[in-house]
């Protein structure tokens, strides 16, 4: 007796939009990366990527509760003496709204080539407009 893994032929990836508006920083970034592990279908497997798409617009409009515009700090090292920079969540969101998202859920993939992988299905936009009609994506709502 085996277990049956699903094969990459066999994988379906679907493309899903997200409205980030009005959205909590953390409770979006957690249900985005259950998409991009594949974790909402029943196929799911650890060691394989088997999840969708997943395209993230008004990304500007974040919210995120608390003290944590002022408080929230992202830190580069560039491996230098005195190479330590430091950066809050206001400026970030002012210069670059869309990397908030983005480290938000990648924090949360495997740190790992697989979650990798899964971050390459990511897409984050600004606004309210991106370049991924043609694929025909489905309004999630999780």
């Amino acid at each position: 007796m085996s277990t049956p893994f699903p094969s990459a032929k066999s994988i379906e990836r679907r493309w899903w939009t997200v409205d980030a508006e009005g959205r909590i920083l953390g409770r979006l970034a957690t249900s985005v990366a259950t998409l991009l592990m594949g974790k909402h279908k029943p196929t799911y497997t650890p060691f394989l990527d088997v999840g969708d798409h997943v395209v993230i617009f008004n990304a500007e409009k974040i919210v995120l509760t608390g003290n944590k515009l002022d408080a929230k700090k992202y830190y580069r090292y560039s491996g230098y003496p005195g190479g330590l920079s430091e950066t809050n969540v206001a400026r970030l969101l002012e210069e670059h709204p869309e990397r908030v998202l983005e480290f938000a859920v990648t924090g949360m993939l495997p740190k790992n080539s697989l979650g990798r992988q899964m971050y390459s299905k990511l897409r984050v936009y600004a606004g309210s407009e991106h370049p991924h009609t043609a694929q025909q994506p489905e309004p999630y709502e999780g």
